[in-house]
C-alpha cells in the first residue's frame, strides 16, 4: 500500500488512472468514520477522465492517528502536503461530509491549488457541540462497535439499508474498525470548525450536493452553502447522508457532468 510522509504522519493513498498521463487530477476525501474505499462506486468512471487520488483522512483507514488535537488546518494541510509530495500543482476536489468541509477549507485558503470543488452532504458549520462532544466521548468510552448502531442508520435511508444489506455491511465493517481516538479527534475538529465567514471568498467553480433525507447536513444547509459561493451549482439527490453510495450512478453522473463541463 502506498504511503506518503506528510506533516509528520503517514497518509495512506491510492491513485487510479494513468498517473503519468496528462488528464487533470481529482482528489477524493472521505466522510467521518469511513475510508477511501467509500469511493469504490465512482472510481471506474472517474478514472476514465481524471487521474484520481484518494486518501484516508488522518485517524481513518490505514493512515496514522496521531495525538490531537486535530483542526481544519491539519485536514487541509494534509491534502496540500500530499499534493506536494506527489508533485501535483493543482487538482479538482470532491469530498463528502467531513471531506466536504475539508474542501471548503481548501478552496477558501488554498485557492491556488484547487481548480473546481464538489461539496457533498456537508456545510460550512456541521452540527453543534450537543452532537460532537457526546459523540467523541462515546467513541472513547464505548468504542466504535457500540457507536455504529446510533450513527450508521443516519447515513442511509431505511429503504437502502433493507435493499442493500451487503453494501451496508461493508460500510459498517469500515466504521467499527476505525481508530476510536482518531474518530473522536476528528469529531472535535469538526466541532471546532466554522467556515461560514470564509465561504464568501471562494472563487473556484463549485458544485454543492445535498441529500433530500440527510439529517446530518440538511438540504437547507446545502442551499445556504451554495448561495454563499458565487456561481455555485446546487443539486439535491434522493438520498440520505452518504449520497455517493446510496444513489451511486446519479452521483457519479452529476459530478462528471459538472467537472467535464468546466473544462
Amino acid at each position: 500500500m502506498p504511503y506518503a510522509a506528510v506533516n509528520g504522519i503517514e497518509l495512506h493513498y491510492r491513485i487510479d488512472g494513468d498517473r503519468h498521463g496528462s488528464a487533470p487530477w481529482l482528489v477524493l476525501s472521505n466522510s467521518l468514520g469511513s475510508d477511501l474505499s467509500m469511493w469504490t462506486p465512482q472510481i471506474a468512471e472517474f478514472a476514465k477522465h481524471f487521474r484520481v487520488l484518494r486518501y484516508d483522512t488522518r485517524g481513518h483507514g490505514h493512515s496514522e492517528a496521531p495525538k490531537g488535537p486535530y483542526t481544519i488546518e491539519h485536514l487541509t494541510g494534509d491534502v496540500i502536503g500530499l499534493l506536494d509530495t506527489l508533485k501535483i500543482a493543482r487538482a479538482n476536489f470532491c469530498g463528502v461530509s467531513m471531506g466536504g468541509l475539508t474542501g471548503i477549507g481548501l478552496a477558501a485558503c488554498h485557492a491556488d491549488r484547487i481548480d473546481h470543488i464538489v461539496l457533498s452532504n456537508t456545510a460550512a458549520r456541521i452540527g453543534s457541540p450537543e452532537v460532537w462532544v457526546p459523540r467523541a466521548a462515546r467513541a472513547r468510552s464505548e468504542g466504535m462497535l457500540e457507536l455504529s448502531d446510533a450513527v450508521l442508520p443516519r447515513w442511509f435511508t431505511a429503504e437502502f439499508i433493507a435493499r442493500e444489506p451487503i453494501v451496508f455491511g461493508f460500510i459498517r465493517d469500515v466504521f467499527v474498525h476505525t481508530d476510536k481516538e482518531g474518530y473522536a479527534l476528528n469529531c472535535e475538529a469538526i466541532n471546532a470548525t466554522d467556515l461560514r465567514p470564509e465561504v464568501h471568498g471562494i472563487k473556484a467553480p463549485a458544485l454543492v450536493i445535498s441529500g433530500t433525507h440527510d439529517l446530518a447536513a440538511t438540504p437547507a444547509q446545502g442551499r445556504e452553502l451554495a448561495a454563499a459561493i458565487s456561481g455555485a451549482r446546487y443539486v439535491e439527490l434522493d438520498a440520505s447522508h452518504i449520497s455517493n453510495i446510496e444513489v451511486a450512478d446519479t452521483f457519479t453522473k452529476t459530478v462528471l457532468d459538472f467537472l467535464k463541463g468546466q473544462r
